[in-house]
């Protein structure tokens, strides 16, 4: 293995994140930005120009090869750094087939791609739910996907099998209430691939249509935990729009009939979102208590962990708590662990790219960049682009780059606004856009160009309560 220094490693970190930064803005694949890495860098094997392409640390490519391990319900093999470095830098040490196809799933490529298909041999029957090498003749690979997508006719579509359910059973009964938490379900994973004022309208809709059941004595219990999602949508909907004061009303009605329904879930996490624009409007006393209260009545597991580092780590972080902070991670990571389902999809679910972001978010609250910078990247990396939890990563990233990469920086600012339309750009990513101006603007980096760009950008309501397409 050729001896590499200390000083020279660093080096090549520093210039592959330049390099993969440029890819970036450019829009070159990860494949391109392989090639650009090794061009400038020929000491760099195949196998850790993908992981630089890709802006992952080792320890990040370890976690989501254990990931994908558990999404085929499998128990993670012990994968560790050193080895893995070995791997990247000594020719005699290769990856076993198992690790290969791992290796291959994790960073999208082939194992020719990754300088492994000298070893490649045919893999043990075992091994073939591992098969997903992509074929670039059919169709997109793991990187070029997008997300799946509802179409706009799909949304009142299910206010209008709510009115003819409602039709045929007016005092409610079993279809009633299939068929609304049917719609709640269809709501919470389809909420980011809609303008949010598209989708308050119909969540709003169908919450109507129901509220005269609730005084049926029929499956009063049912209707009531529904429309205590439905008003947690729009709580979070409003939320979206920049309407604080609307957001308050529907949460604390969300957190009313979770109660009354004996719905934990619902109740912790209708109070972990009162904590969340609590923050935003600054109350931060009462974004602490609503936090603690939300993570109190959270059941263990996944939803315990989401209240800990959704609401009272960045809850804690905001007024400088430091180790309390710390402490609601460690709840957060211990609940996660033994967690049945390591992630939950949707509006109300939970994931590894949420949890990377709040723990930046929180962690340039603490002024500790570096981290910040650390977890922002590792969220980006397993988030789809144009996404709004790609966009709140890549704001969180830009401004932990601020200091040590101001154009960068920038230019991250640049993309979000050109991918994110002004309709689907949520009042959060609006938020960050400011806080990533003012913090170039206070290191003398501000560009007129972003700066033009958030003065002209237009507001999601106007002055006539409108919307905008």
């Amino acid at each position: 293995m050729a001896t590499v220094t200390r000083a020279r490693r660093a080096e090549i970190q520093r210039q592959s994140h330049r390099i993969r930064m440029r890819c970036q803005r450019e829009r070159h694949t990860v494949e391109r930005t392989v090639t650009e890495i090794r061009t400038a860098l020929p000491e760099v094997t195949p196998l850790e120009a993908w992981r630089l392409a890709l802006g992952w640390s080792r320890a990040e490519t370890i976690e989501q090869i254990a990931r994908l391990y558990r999404a085929d319900r499998l128990r993670p093999r012990n994968l560790t750094d050193a080895r893995l470095c070995r791997w990247e830098h000594d020719q005699g040490e290769w990856p076993d087939p198992e690790y290969t196809v791992m290796l291959c799933r994790a960073y999208g490529a082939q194992p020719e791609q990754l300088g492994l298909a000298e070893r490649r041999t045919a893999l043990p029957p075992a091994l073939v739910r591992y098969r997903h090498f992509h074929d670039p003749n059919n169709g997109p690979g793991p990187h070029d996907q997008e997300a799946p997508m509802t179409t706009d006719a799909g949304l009142p579509a299910v206010g209008e099998s709510m009115r003819l359910a409602l039709l045929a059973n007016p005092d409610g009964g079993t279809l009633v209430v299939d068929l609304a938490e049917a719609a709640v379900e269809h709501y919470a994973l389809n909420y980011s691939k809609h303008p949010p004022s598209t989708l308050f309208e119909q969540v709003r809709e169908v919450r109507q249509l129901l509220t005269p059941v609730l005084q049926s004595e029929a499956h009063t219990g049912d209707i009531q935990r529904q429309v205590g999602w439905l008003s947690a949508l729009l709580g979070n909907l409003a939320y979206h729009l920049g309407d604080t004061s609307g957001a308050r009303a529907h949460l604390a009605t969300a957190a009313a009939y979770g109660a009354r329904a004996g719905d934990s879930r619902l109740e912790a996490w209708a109070w972990g979102a009162q904590s969340m624009v609590a923050r935003a409007a600054d109350r931060l006393t009462e974004a602490v208590l609503y936090a603690e209260r939300g993570a109190a009545a959270a059941p263990s597991g996944l939803v315990r962990a989401q209240l800990h580092a959704w609401a009272l780590l960045p809850a804690l972080a905001v007024v400088g708590r430091g180790e309390d902070a710390d402490r609601a991670l460690a709840t957060a990571m211990t609940e996660l662990e033994g967690a049945v389902h390591a992630q939950a999809p949707g509006r109300f679910g939970f994931d590894a790219a949420e949890l990377a972001l709040h723990r930046a978010e929180s962690y340039l609250l603490l002024d500790r960049a570096a981290e910040a910078r650390a977890c922002a990247e590792s969220s980006v990396t397993d988030c789809v682009p144009g996404t709004p939890g790609w966009a709140a990563a890549s704001l969180v990233l830009a401004q932990a780059e601020v200091r040590d990469a101001p154009q960068d920086a920038e230019q991250r600012g640049h993309d979000v606004l050109d991918r994110v339309s002004a309709a689907r750009l949520r009042s959060t990513a609006r938020t960050r856009l400011q806080q990533l101006d003012a913090r170039l603007s206070a290191r003398g980096s501000s560009s007129h160009g972003l700066n033009e760009r958030l003065r002209t950008l237009p507001a999601p309501i106007d002055a006539h309560g409108r919307a905008i397409s």
